[in-house]
Parts: C-alpha cells; sequence; structure tokens
C-alpha cells in the first residue's frame, strides 16, 4: 500500500512528528523504570508526517516515514525531499523546523500558546496521528518497530484514498501486488 509519492508536494503543507509506542502507564513497574527515562519519547519510534492541504483532487493528502530521530538534521532533508520550494509550510515551534523559512513560507504555531492562528496551524496532520494511534490501538494492539513503517503505509493508503469505496480501494490494492512477491525471510527481516 505504499504510495510512491506521486511528486513534491505543493501549496500549504502541515509538518509534525509524533511517538509511537506503548504507554508507560500500562507496563509493570520494573520494566517502566528499566524503560521510561526523561521524555515521554523514550523507547519509542519517531514518525514524521506531511500533510498536503487539498491537493490536486481537492483532498488532503498526507505521507509519513519512520525517522531516526527529532533533530534537524533528519527533520529538514525530510522536508526538502518531498516539499516544493516556495510552498507554505506549517509547524509547531520545535527548533528543529527553524531551518525551513529559507526555502519555504514557514508558518510556526507554538502549541504552548494557541493551537490556530489564521490559517497556520498543524490540526490536519494531528488528525492523522489520532486516527493512526487508535488503529494501532485498537485494531492491531502490538506493532513491532521492524514493521512499523508498513502500518504507517496502509494507514496513509486508507487516509489518501477515503473518498473511495471498499472496492474500488481493494482493486488499486490488487493491482499493485500483481507480479510481486514477499518471502517468508523478507517478512521477518531474516538475510
Amino acid at each position: 500500500m505504499q504510495d510512491g509519492g506521486n511528486g513534491l508536494m505543493s501549496g500549504q503543507v502541515e509538518v509534525d512528528e509524533t511517538f509511537i509506542g506503548g504507554k508507560a502507564r500500562f507496563m509493570h513497574k520494573d520494566k517502566r523504570a528499566e524503560k521510561i527515562h526523561g521524555t515521554g519519547g523514550m523507547g519509542k519510534a519517531a514518525v514524521m508526517g506531511l500533510l498536503e492541504r487539498h491537493g490536486p483532487d481537492g483532498h488532503s493528502t498526507v505521507r509519513t516515514t519512520v525517522v531516526a530521530s527529532r533533530r534537524r538534521h533528519t527533520l529538514s532533508p525530510q522536508v526538502r525531499k518531498h516539499v516544493t520550494a516556495g510552498s507554505e509550510v506549517y509547524t509547531d515551534a520545535l527548533k528543529s523546523y527553524s531551518d525551513l523559512s529559507a526555502d519555504y513560507v514557514h508558518g510556526v504555531i507554538d502549541h504552548a500558546e494557541k493551537y490556530v492562528e489564521g490559517q497556520i496551524h498543524t490540526n490536519g496532520i494531528e488528525n492523522f496521528w489520532s486516527l493512526l494511534k487508535r488503529s494501532l490501538k485498537g485494531t492491531y494492539v502490538s506493532v513491532e518497530p521492524f514493521h512499523l513503517f508498513r502500518y504507517l503505509d496502509e494507514q496513509a493508503y486508507r487516509f489518501n484514498t477515503r473518498q473511495a469505496n471498499d472496492s474500488d480501494r481493494m482493486a488499486q490494492v490488487l493491482s499493485r501486488i500483481t507480479g510481486r512477491r514477499l518471502t517468508y525471510n523478507d517478512l521477518i527481516g531474516a538475510s
């Protein structure tokens, strides 16, 4: 269900990141003491998302990727890879995005003060994170970090094709798997 990219995003693009992983309150006391140090992101996988508002078909589209960290040298190249220079990019106040003003019309919203100021907000991508986490918690229950990108691809595909009915979506998926092969060793990451 990988999207394939379909070119660069343009217009108004929201950029945000989140952490995927278990909640500390559901861990055993000993396990929590062993794994949780510092902020809530420890021991979780960082994920970055870009949402193009009102794309060519009039509907917002999203792209996601698992990232190594929330640092500038990780996040900024991803934005530059997926978004056309000169586009409007909206982010939260994370310092890692501060260098985007050189290539984009960069709008920043500080969530400590407010969540929306005119067109400057990240509510669309935050909505996607909510849908993603709800599906991971309710449907899939346990997700291995090695397979996280597959779950992200599926949810992005569902979001991007939300206007299609189930039969159209299934036909698209089946047309993409024709002639492709996934072996068990590839699936489990064995060499």
